[in-house]
């Protein structure tokens, strides 16, 4: 067979094969291994300074000439010099993979030098997330003339000088369409200019930032936002009133909007009744900020709603969630109530949100740990069409359950079931074998049967342990 088949017939075979067999094939003999290397677009390596050389690396990448995403993790070096290490890590991949799009390194800060090697090294690359250290530069963006996608992890003390460039009085043409941030500190210098060059951005993530840069004038910022699609603001509590106000005020473009672990009522209030824009997707996770009033004025301000996550909110009740139910019963078609005691607390809830919302099409119940089989089965009797279902941590629930899904779902295709101890191996035997468009369940490996495991290899079901 090895004669046989041409290098591109085995190349598509290669193709067509679960990663889970790439050791497997790789040791069939040493023509497979080119083939099968050669046929490598996507690459995860987890490195360290033991097992690893920038030779090594540079000779290992260049047995994948047509690599196009790589992923590069790397623990902290013990002796400290962590930085020098990701360095060698970066120069290897640029030096050996020329056809990179997709480049992400978890390892430690990065320096100039090597980030000037890569955009000259892989002119088509797309993506990159890295980590800096202070002080902060980030001229060198204006040298990627392909970025659309960059992720920057800022690390290090606060110190009191700034890198001078020749872009610093002057906006570059970034072609940055999602821009993810995390720990700007007060007192971080550089963003002015970052602001002003992101032009075409359609997605901002914020995580653990203190502020915007200090030398950000508001007005660069805003103009950054003017034609953003999606915000996520994770633990930025000093500047979530700010950004929200902004984006009310600017941002008539936004659909999907993202916070956790941040902000104030009053805030909060402001966005949702002066914000202009058709927004779609809302994901909130404040456990003493969120109340009634806040989706009182949601269901009146956001008819368009099709998206609404709720995590740990513990001022809410019954009341707003029931008129969120009645304002949008013919839009929404997702819904999380993640360790919502709400869910617990008021008896009934579940069953007229199931009978307002008909077109629901995801539902996510994860860690409501007292949910009972009574109140679910009664809301889930009216979602007939779902296709999506995540009930992680539902430690109340039991195989009765199970069955009532796989009776009144029939358009069922993932189900998360992860952690829900009242949920036997029985049961999720029954539900594989009668779940007709099942195409991916996550479940603990021990519940799986060799009935359940065979009917989901032969129906191409996913299981996910």
């Amino acid at each position: 067979m090895d004669t046989i088949l041409c290098d591109e017939l085995l190349q598509e075979i290669f193709h067509r094969l679960p990663p889970s067999s790439s050791s497997a094939v790789s040791a069939v003999s040493k023509r497979w291994l080119r083939v099968h290397r050669s046929s490598k677009t996507l690459l995860s390596l987890r490195l360290s300074p033991h097992n690893c050389t920038p030779p090594s690396l540079s000779t290992f990448l260049s047995h994948f000439p047509f690599l196009s995403s790589l992923s590069l993790t790397s623990p902290a070096v013990p002796d400290g010099d962590t930085a020098a290490f990701s360095d060698r890590l970066l120069l290897s991949a640029a030096s050996s993979c020329p056809s990179l799009r997709h480049l992400r390194l978890s390892a430690g800060p990065i320096s100039l030098f090597p980030l000037l090697s890569l955009s000259t090294s892989c002119p088509h690359l797309t993506s990159l997330s890295i980590s800096l250290s202070r002080p902060l530069s980030l001229y060198w963006l204006a040298l990627f003339q392909s970025l659309k996608d960059l992720s920057v992890v800022f690390t290090g003390e606060f110190v009191s000088d700034r890198f001078d460039s020749c872009f610093q009085h002057a906006d570059a043409e970034l072609k940055l369409e999602t821009l993810g941030l995390t720990g700007i500190r007060q007192g971080d210098f550089g963003f002015d200019w970052l602001w002003r060059s992101c032009k075409k951005l359609k997605k901002l993530q914020l995580r653990s930032c203190e502020g915007i840069g200090d030398d950000a004038s508001p007005s660069s910022f805003v103009n950054c936002l003017k034609g953003v699609e999606e915000v996520e603001l994770r633990t930025c509590r000093t500047i979530v009133d700010d950004i929200l106000l902004k984006l009310a005020e600017n941002c008539m473009s936004l659909m999907s909007l993202l916070v956790y672990d941040g902000g104030s009522r009053e805030g909060l209030r402001q966005f949702i009744s002066r914000s202009r824009c058709d927004l779609q997707k809302l994901d909130l996770r404040l456990p003493l900020d969120l109340e009634n009033n806040h989706l009182l004025a949601v269901a009146e301000n956001f008819r368009g709603l099709s998206s609404l996550r709720l995590q740990s909110c513990c001022l809410v009740t019954g009341e707003g969630l029931r008129t969120i139910g009645l304002a949008m019963s013919y839009r929404l078609e997702e819904l999380a109530l993640i360790n919502c005691d709400v869910v617990e607390r008021e008896p009934g809830l579940l069953t007229t949100l199931g009978q307002c919302l008909r077109r629901l099409r995801k539902l996510d119940l994860s860690y409501n740990e007292m949910l009972v089989d009574k109140e679910f089965v009664s809301m889930i009797a009216s979602c007939n069409y779902l296709s999506e279902l995540k009930l992680r941590g539902c430690k109340g629930l039991t195989n009765a359950a199970m069955v009532l899904i796989s009776k009144s779902c029939k358009n069922l295709e993932s189900v998360d079931i992860m952690y829900c101890g009242g949920i036997k191996a029985e049961a999720v035997e029954l539900f594989v074998m009668n779940c007709p468009r099942l195409r991916r369940v996550q479940v603990e490996e021990s519940k799986i049967s060799d009935v359940a495991r065979l009917r989901a290899s032969s129906k191409f079901i996913e299981v996910v342990v």
